[in-house]
C-alpha cells in the first residue's frame, strides 16, 4: 500500500465504485500481514516513501516465496536482496515473474512503472572490479526507485588517473555513492573532487589486515572529506537507498 493506491480506493469509494465495507476490509488488511515466522510490512511505503524490502539472507526460499507473494499481492514493485543462485532458482520456480540479477544477487519484480523521482544522476564508483557485486545491489536499488544512474568502476586509488578521466561523471551527479574495499581511500578523493554528498560503502574485499572490511570502514568513517557519510560493511543496498531518498530532497 501507498499513497496512491489509498488515495485511488479512497477515490472509488466517493464515487460509489467500493462499499464501506470493501473499504473497511482493504483498510483492515494494512499495516502488515502475519506469518507464524514473519509480519510482512505492506504499510511501509506510506510511511517512508518506498515499500518494504526482503532481505533473503538467512531466509529459506519457501519463505522468500511467502514474503514476496504476500507483496506482489498489493500490486508494488518487489525487491528481494543478498540471494544465493540456488535459493535464486528456487524461488523464480514459484514466482517466474521474477528477475533475477546474478551480479547483484538480487531478485526484482516490477509490477507498476517506475516513473523517475530523482531530480538529478547517482553515480555508482567502485575501488576495483571485486566491489561490483556491492555497487549493482546499490545500483538494482536505486534504478528500482526511479533514479537515472552512471557506473563508473575499477577507478581505485592505485591508477587515480583512471578516476579523473571521468571527472565530468562525477562532478554531473548530483549524489555518489563510492565503494571499495582494501584500505577504502576512494571516499576521500572522491568527496574533494565534488560539492555533492558522497554515500560511502566499505566491502570485505582484501587481505587479512583488512579484516574482512573493518579497515575500509574505519577509514571512511575517518575520512577528512566532510561530505563523505557512511553505510555498514557490503551494503550496497542501504547506499542504494539513502541516494535515492536524497535524490528526490
Amino acid at each position: 500500500m501507498n499513497r496512491p493506491l489509498l488515495n485511488e480506493l479512497l477515490e472509488r469509494f466517493q464515487r460509489g465504485e467500493l462499499s464501506q465495507d470493501e473499504l473497511v476490509e482493504q483498510l483492515a488488511r494494512m499495516p502488515f500481514r502475519e506469518f507464524p515466522d514473519a509480519r510482512v510490512d505492506t504499510h511501509r511505503a506510506l510511511w517512508q516513501g518506498l515499500p518494504e524490502v526482503v532481505l533473503g539472507e538467512g531466509k529459506t526460499a519457501e519463505q522468500i516465496v511467502r514474503i514476496a507473494r504476500t507483496l506482489q499481492a498489493e500490486g508494488g514493485n518487489v525487491l528481494v536482496t543478498r540471494v544465493q543462485p540456488e535459493v535464486a532458482a528456487q524461488v523464480r520456480g514459484a514466482i517466474p515473474a521474477l528477475v533475477h540479477h546474478p551480479e547483484a544477487r538480487v531478485l526484482t519484480l516490477r509490477q507498476e512503472p517506475v516513473a523517475p523521482t530523482g531530480h538529478g544522476t547517482i553515480a555508482v564508483v567502485t575501488a576495483g572490479t571485486a566491489d561490483i557485486p556491492v555497487a549493482e545491489e546499490a545500483a538494482v536499488t536505486a534504478e528500482l526507485y526511479g533514479n537515472k544512474l552512471e557506473r563508473l568502476y575499477d577507478v581505485g586509488v592505485a591508477g587515480v588517473h583512471r578516476l579523473l578521466a571521468s571527472l565530468d561523471v562525477l562532478r554531473s551527479a548530483r549524489v555518489l555513492i563510492v565503494v571499495a574495499g582494501m584500505e577504502g581511500a576512494l571516499p576521500s578523493v572522491v568527496g574533494g573532487l565534488v560539492e555533492r554528498p558522497v554515500v560511502a560503502v566499505p566491502t570485505s574485499v582484501g587481505y587479512g589486515a583488512s579484516f574482512q572490511g573493518i579497515a575500509a570502514l574505519l577509514g571512511m568513517l575517518n575520512s577528512c572529506s566532510p561530505n563523505v557519510t557512511v553505510v555498514n560493511i557490503d551494503n550496497g543496498f542501504g547506499a542504494g537507498f539513502v541516494a535515492s531518498l536524497i535524490n528526490r530532497e
